[in-house]
């Protein structure tokens, strides 16, 4: 079934004759379109993008099952209350976690339809990759592992973390990425245990774990991957982190499959982890979506009550992070299969020293 007619069906179920999306990502999934401005609107029976004219002809060259309308962009509500009285359109949806309220009043004012929020319709769509997404994906993670290997082999004490993102960011450019799928998470040392620690002027020292939360971003998705290794021999205390790190993922990885819920996925590190001492320690869940967005439904966490499906790709990122000494994340994506996972990112998991 085609996107559109998933979305017309959602439409229905919800009693709605028409969707406004403003979105870029929900409205690149949709069209194809990569311009930075648009509306779309799906009705029953048609299927429009509106554009000013800095996008005419790319919204026709890349939107072949969209009706292309060339818009004043001064007029958009207006265009969009005649698209609806021509359709005799009675109730539109939303995306009411990407409209501000400001546009909001105006829909409300300009449009005489009812307006209803919807919340994640279009996400929901995105959360199956299509097999070219898959495709797209890989190779994303294909360019990351690249990216690795090559980091590895400049690493050395005195080179800062800006240098690292740096040069990962490089060497991806050059594999094909338009550039790095988010900010990236270079934390060495004491750094180590901020889960969330973006790339700093700290140099990397003798005896430090260094972690690389990093991905690609081609072709308009992105891949997900951190690894952690050790600079110079890192002390007992953070082997073991290590160790009960990755054995907490290889664990997670060999129990995943479709049909359980993201609190089970979860529970496959957390529960691990947390029988190793280290529970209130990891404090994230233990992954996410991706594809358009760095982060996409579903996130796994001991809340999460979904249910994974076959050709959702997701991330799995078990992390111990202890405070003044150091930590340790390990990230994978995978595809969810009927009967298990397929990794995508096949750089090495093992504690490399170097």
């Amino acid at each position: 079934m085609s996107k559109l007619n998933e979305l017309r069906q959602s439409l229905q179920g919800q009693d709605m004759d028409a969707i406004i999306i403003t979105n870029a990502q929900n409205r690149r999934y949709l069209t194809g379109f990569t311009g930075s401005a648009g509306t779309v609107i799906v009705t029953n029976t048609r299927a429009l993008l509106l554009v000013d004219f800095r996008y005419t002809q790319q919204a026709k060259d890349q939107c072949k099952a969209f009706e292309v309308l060339e818009i004043d962009r001064n007029r958009l509500y207006e265009t969009i209350q005649e698209i609806f009285e021509q359709d005799s359109i009675k109730t539109a949806g939303f995306e009411q976690h990407h409209v501000t309220y400001h546009s909001y009043q105006l829909m409300n004012n300009k449009l005489t339809a009812t307006l209803k929020p919807l919340s994640t319709i279009v996400e929901d769509l995105r959360k199956i990759k299509t097999p070219e997404e898959i495709e797209i994906i890989k190779k994303a993670a294909w360019i990351s592992d690249e990216a690795f290997k090559y980091i590895l082999t400049i690493i050395e004490p005195g080179i800062s973390e800006l240098d690292i993102a740096h040069a990962l960011e490089s060497h991806m450019r050059k594999n094909g990425a338009t550039g790095a799928a988010f900010d990236m998470i270079i934390a060495s040392g004491y750094r180590s245990a901020l889960p969330h620690g973006v790339a700093s002027s700290k140099v990397v020292e003798q005896g430090d774990m260094l972690i690389m939360d990093f991905g690609a971003y081609f072709q308009g998705y992105r891949s997900d991957m951190t690894r952690t290794i050790a600079i110079g021999e890192p002390s007992d205390h953070l082997k073991e982190v290590y160790q009960i790190v990755y054995d907490s993922l290889q664990h997670a990885l060999s129990k995943m499959r479709a049909g359980i819920t993201g609190r089970e996925a979860d529970s496959y590190t957390r529960d691990y982890i947390t029988a190793k001492g280290y529970g209130h320690n990891y404090g994230h869940g233990a992954g996410h979506g991706i594809g358009l967005d760095i982060h996409e439904n579903i996130f796994m966490s001991t809340v999460c009550e979904d249910i994974l499906e076959e050709n959702m790709v997701l991330t799995v990122e078990p992390g111990i992070y202890i405070p003044n000494i150091g930590g340790v994340r390990i990230e994978d994506d995978v595809i969810i299969k009927k009967d298990g996972v397929e990794v995508l990112t096949h750089s090495p998991k093992e504690l490399i020293i170097l």
